[in-house]
């Protein structure tokens, strides 16, 4: 059985159980599964570090071509921008037609007036683009900073390159290593159900769901953008620009969504990710080694819909009307914050003040998304997954690095 139909029935299956043992007062066993599913969402964090710095190595020595790797890193870079700022508006554009805002009463806590933008929040994104480079590449590891460990693995890989034949015996241990954790990643993939049903089990038994109920428009309003997002714009994407069909796109990253809606987080899913981009899709290892890592971290398009929804729901709470100025500011701001979104759980709530503060929304605001985050950060995840993929299949195509009748070809069930 394919591995996201495996996953789909204990998802299904943890959703059942999870419920009945809520109904039934017995709340304490569901939670009691905690452990469990936190020891999978572990395993699959644990292969974030060395799955990216081997993979990114492997990718750049494996192109040795300096001017190709310029191009490739210039289209990469051009396409997460692009759709990353769609996500921002569709975001915008939805949460304006849905209104999830209008009819809340945000808590005093909450409600602080509208001010200047907030300057920690502005200094974050400084901080960002100064901090890229590593002063300590393994202190970066391991605190798991993703854009440090890219920068220095990009680096490393240029030096091998440059390094000539004297560099081969880095490049063939690089190489070596990528197979090593992909072994590793096969076997955790394995135990994937297992993981996922646990997970399911404790955060329904968790649940609050009266709090749940009054916020549900803002859950519709993400799930609806983050939609939108995935069929118009990389179904556009894929059929305009790739002349592909998004159908068999879609059908060849299943795995990868349905990992990524389970777990939230991208870099956990890029295992997964990875081998239905290269197996189902014909996208070329060099492609996929360079390409989708940098996505797990710099395209973060669900991240960027939140950012765009939790601006307009706040503005609808406190009953203000957004400027044209305003809209741009948040495109441009929740874009850049974006890039820079962890990709772990919950960063999007890390990142609202950034956008909120950039407009002179009140940051207290975030207070109210945290009971129903995680809903929304599986979904988040999941189009971030979607995009990356999108991405790799373009420039693959762009690069002639595409097998297509692999991408055409009917999937072994």
């Amino acid at each position: 059985m394919k591995l996201w139909k495996q996953i789909m029935i204990a998802f299904s299956l943890a959703i059942l159980i999870g419920s009945l043992l809520k109904a039934a007062g017995l709340k304490d066993i569901a939670i009691a599964m905690q452990p469990l599913g936190l020891v999978f969402v572990n395993a699959i964090k644990m292969l974030m570090v060395p799955i990216i710095f081997t993979t990114i190595i492997s990718g750049v020595t494996s192109l040795a071509d300096s001017q190709k790797l310029g191009r490739m890193g210039i289209k990469t870079f051009g396409f997460y921008m692009l759709t990353t700022a769609f996500a921002v508006f569709i975001g915008l554009l939805i949460g304006g037609l849905i209104s999830p805002g209008v009819g809340i009463s945000l808590p005093d806590a909450a409600s602080g007036g509208a001010g200047a933008p907030d300057p920690d929040a502005a200094m974050s994104i400084r901080d960002l683009l100064v901090g890229l480079v590593p002063a300590n590449p393994i202190a970066s590891m391991a605190e798991g900073n993703v854009l440090q460990i890219i920068v220095f693995a990009l680096l490393i890989g240029l030096s091998i390159n440059l390094a000539g034949k004297k560099g081969a015996i880095v490049r063939q241990f690089f190489d070596s290593a990528t197979e090593v954790v992909f072994k590793l990643v096969h076997i955790i993939m394995a135990l994937a159900p297992f993981g996922i049903f646990a997970l399911i089990i404790w955060v329904i038994g968790a649940l609050p769901v009266n709090e749940l109920f009054s916020l549900i428009w803002i859950v519709v309003a993400l799930y609806l953008a983050c939609l939108t997002q995935i069929i118009l714009v990389y179904g556009g994407l894929l059929t305009l620009v790739a002349r592909l069909a998004p159908l068999k796109f879609f059908r060849g990253i299943i795995d990868a969504q349905a990992v990524a809606f389970s777990t939230a987080t991208s870099a956990g899913t890029l295992p997964v990710t990875m081998s239905n981009v290269e197996d189902n899709l014909g996208v070329s290892k060099k492609i996929t080694s360079f390409v989708l890592p940098l996505g797990a971290t710099m395209n973060m398009d669900g991240t960027a819909i939140y950012m765009g929804i939790a601006a307009m729901f706040t503005a609808q709470a406190i009953g203000i009307d957004l400027t044209g100025a305003q809209y741009a500011t948040i495109i441009i701001t929740g874009t850049l914050a974006s890039i820079g979104a962890a990709s772990i759980p919950s960063a999007g709530l890390i990142l609202m003040p950034v956008v909120l503060g950039s407009v002179g929304l009140p940051l207290g605001a975030i207070i109210l998304f945290f009971p129903i985050d995680r809903l929304m950060d599986m979904m988040r995840t999941l189009t971030n997954v979607t995009g990356d993929a999108t991405i790799a299949v373009l420039v693959a195509k762009s690069e002639n690095e595409l097998d297509e009748a692999s991408y055409n070809a009917d999937p072994i069930e």
